[in-house]
């Protein structure tokens, strides 16, 4: 009972067990704490190679047995101090969903916004909690207010659920899509600048930027993008699925005007979990997908009418800041880089074998596409997956043809090792369809 009373003041008070002490257990806690301190001395170069730190990460997720997941791009898993705290806030709702819901856990939404205001580097205002990256830039695409001719410039390589947004807005209200396109990888951000600024016309109203390619890994230059649009008195929308809490940044680096990301990647939060960042000035211009009772009002929450929503799975969001904070964004960051490179400077001696993502840091960092000349993109990935026990996913939209490969914090050099044999092994042997 005087862990329960505990447990509930912590929610109501804001912490709402969102310390990773609540949840880890004390053996890998004490490690854990002792490995960072010890990292802390060392640069992130430095401790992006420290396997011993690396080990006691992986040693806090429960990774498959049964294969080894380089698909974390798509949804990553979540360490088990978030998996514990989604299911200890489960069962607390069950225990009386309506007022432990609304009367308890609602209480705790506002420190969670604070917190990943802080993560973020904006004001608390601008932070609206949602379930991912699709729900955040519909609620921006659907919401402007924008008219027939009004023109949007987007790229060919842009997500699909935005580019369909799009697409339904272009058929029933008549603006126009206007359409980039690149051979990837790009090493010069003048292309894309150029690009968007040949594109840019007396009607165009939004950019919409891509930050990290989800085919690819490409980034995209965000900041110089922001500039050039708000020169011209333009408006920018970031789809940051892929680069929030996998670089080190802050929104409000760049400038723009409309951000959305999906939590559930590479912050390791729950599954249906994401955020959505719009200027303050901005708010009031922007109706609500879900309707609010002051539709036209400046205040970030109008966003978040969702009726019934997974209280328990927002606030283990809490524990995901927490352990990616333990971690530290710049040391996670490189670390990432690390990983892609340590297999991909190895595979791109082959031949056969073409990297479709830069090694510049400025244009990569965890997720990658390889292709291997004679063999589909889905062949690549069902051999990795049926004979190695590897899981990737397969790749073919536009000019692409290759397999994405994302590495995660809990991921081992020796299922690199394994992932390189196995595509040497690929390389060497005729695709299935050419048989």
């Amino acid at each position: 009972m005087s862990e329960r009373r505990n447990f509930v003041k912590q929610i109501i008070a804001g912490a709402g067990a969102l310390s990773l002490s609540a949840y880890l257990n004390p053996v890998l806690a004490a490690e854990l704490d002792r490995q960072v301190k010890r990292v802390s001395l060392l640069n992130p170069d430095e401790a992006a190679t420290d396997e011993e730190f690396w080990a006691v990460i992986r040693d806090a997720f429960t990774p498959s047995t049964e294969y080894i997941n380089l698909n974390n791009g798509g949804v990553s898993p979540q360490p088990r101090v978030v998996q514990d705290a989604h299911i200890k806030h489960y069962k607390y709702c069950n225990e009386g969903p309506a007022y432990n819901m609304w009367h308890v856990l609602d209480k705790a939404r506002e420190p969670l916004r604070k917190k990943l205001a802080e993560l973020s580097g904006c004001s608390p205002e601008e932070i609206a909690i949602n379930r991912n990256s699709t729900e955040g830039l519909n609620t921006v695409i659907f919401g402007l207010n924008l008219k027939a001719g009004d023109e949007v410039i987007m790229t060919k390589y842009d997500y699909p659920n935005m580019m369909n947004a799009w697409r339904q807005r272009e058929k029933r209200e008549g603006i126009k899509l206007v359409w980039l396109d690149f051979d990837l990888p790009v090493e010069n951000d003048k292309i894309f600048y150029a690009a968007f600024e040949k594109a840019i016309t007396p009607r165009t109203k939004i950019i919409h930027i891509t930050h990290m390619i989800n085919w690819t890994g490409q980034i995209m230059p965000v900041k110089q993008l922001c500039d050039l649009a708000h020169s011209k008195g333009i408006e920018v929308i970031v789809d940051g699925a892929h680069t929030f809490a996998h670089m080190d940044f802050k929104i409000t680096d760049f400038g723009c005007d409309y951000f959305a990301a999906s939590l559930h990647k590479w912050l390791c939060a729950p599954f249906g979990s994401g955020l959505l960042y719009i200027k303050k000035e901005k708010i009031r211009n922007i109706w609500a997908l879900l309707s609010n009772d002051k539709p036209e009002g400046d205040d970030i929450r109008k966003f978040e009418s969702l009726g019934t929503r997974s209280f328990a799975s927002e606030h283990a969001i809490s524990n995901a800041v927490d352990f990616h904070n333990l971690i530290g964004s710049k040391r996670k960051e490189t670390r990432l880089r690390f990983l892609k490179d340590y297999w991909a400077k190895k595979l791109i001696k082959n031949p056969k074998i073409k990297l479709g993502t830069s090694l510049l840091p400025q244009w990569s960092c965890a997720l990658a596409i390889v292709s291997v000349a004679g063999w589909d993109a889905v062949d690549i990935a069902s051999t990795l997956m049926e004979k190695f026990k590897i899981y990737t996913v397969g790749i073919k939209h536009e000019k692409l043809n290759g397999i994405r490969v994302t590495p995660h914090v809990y991921t081992t050099i020796a299922e690199l090792d394994k992932f390189v044999d196995a595509m040497t092994w690929i390389a060497s042997n005729p695709s299935p369809g050419k048989k």
